[in-house]
């Protein structure tokens, strides 16, 4: 296992109560803080929270759309350059997920001050700026609070054409359905706090979570792609019925094509299966049915919160091929074509 100590024998993830994007507030919880509120009106605003989509769209005319979204959550890892670097890749992938290109970050710092010595922050930090670098982009400024528990991220601002932005919502009968990385981040980081999680699968961690998606503007410039999202903290199944939802279609997955990293289906069957993943399943019972085949090992692994997740994509047949090219030729290996989308509701499992 792969740990190193902050302060005096104090690692990062003992001082959070969850990390990465299982922090998130299970999405039943979310749309009941949500139900009174009125959404947001205005003729500009082209993407707002009605589908739960990965960014806020304001159109400025008709060939640029500002891209602004906001991420931060607490430890998935102990070494502090890369929390920074995780949390900033993880921010950066709402712009792409919009087919836009980032333009400027500002962070967002909360550091319990007298627990985490300055050296440490610092590194925080640098990760962060690593990667917005990485991006070709500035952090700008941010905000920082004195917090009981270390949160980092950013406020993301990217452009984008609105003719090209891709939503959630477009997917359409007869689409067939891509991921970009590989799932198991968040059973990957329960074995990391339990001190069961090798240096091998620690880096492919690491490695897939800092892998930052921009390959989103060249997707969404491929014909035939209709509708594009990331996977975070609602897991490959919860944000697959948001797409869902918003486009009025129905998506089957095939479990044996969902690409995993090396160690998830032996870390789940060990056991190290997060919170976060049984909540998401909850929230979304009645939306997704499984097949005699699928157990409840493999529903865990496909409802597991991904921190810095692949995007998801909605495509015509004929876009398939150019899409897993285009996703190769960019670095990610694992992309594979998972299912398909048809007339209908829910998302079913085989």
């Amino acid at each position: 296992m792969t740990s190193t100590k902050v302060g005096a024998d104090v690692r990062l993830t003992s001082l959070s109560h969850g990390g990465g994007c299982g922090c998130k507030i299970a999405p039943g919880v979310l749309a009941d803080l949500l139900r009174e509120s009125m959404p947001p009106q205005h003729a500009a605003l082209l993407v707002g929270r009605e589908t739960s989509d990965d960014a806020a769209v304001f159109r400025l005319d008709d060939t640029r759309a500002i891209v602004a979204t906001t991420d931060f959550f607490m430890p998935i890892v102990d070494d502090p350059y890369d929390f920074g670097r995780i949390a900033a890749t993880n921010a950066l992938s709402d712009v792409y997920a919009m087919g836009g290109v980032p333009l400027f970050a500002l962070a967002i710092v909360g550091m319990p001050i007298k627990v985490l010595p300055p050296e440490t922050i610092r590194e925080i930090l640098r990760g962060g700026e690593a990667v917005c670098t990485a991006a070709g982009i500035p952090i700008a400024g941010g905000h920082s609070i004195d917090s009981v528990e270390p949160i980092y991220g950013l406020a993301a601002i990217g452009l984008v054409d609105p003719r090209r932005m891709k939503r959630n919502s477009d997917a359409r009968p007869g689409d067939v359905l891509v991921l970009g990385k590989p799932l198991g981040v968040g059973i990957h980081s329960a074995a990391f706090k339990k001190d069961a999680l090798d240096a091998a699968a620690y880096r492919e961690m690491v490695e897939v979570t800092t892998r930052l998606n921009d390959v989103g503007p060249a997707l969404a410039a491929l014909d035939g792609v209709h509708a594009l999202t990331d996977v975070t903290g609602f897991g490959l199944l919860g944000h697959l019925v948001e797409v869902c939802r918003g486009s009025g279609v129905r998506a089957t997955v095939r479990m044996r094509d969902v690409p995993l990293m090396s160690a998830t289906m032996a870390l789940a069957r060990g056991g190290h299966v997060t919170g976060a993943s049984q909540r998401n399943a909850r929230s979304f019972d009645g939306e997704v049915g499984f097949g005699a085949g699928v157990d409840a090992v493999a529903r865990a692994v496909l409802f597991d919160p991904q921190t810095s997740g692949g995007l998801l994509v909605a495509c015509a047949p004929e876009a398939a091929a150019d899409v897993l090219r285009t996703f190769h030729a960019a670095s990610f290996a694992g992309a594979a074509a998972i299912g398909e989308f048809a007339a209908g509701s829910g998302v079913a499992v085989d």
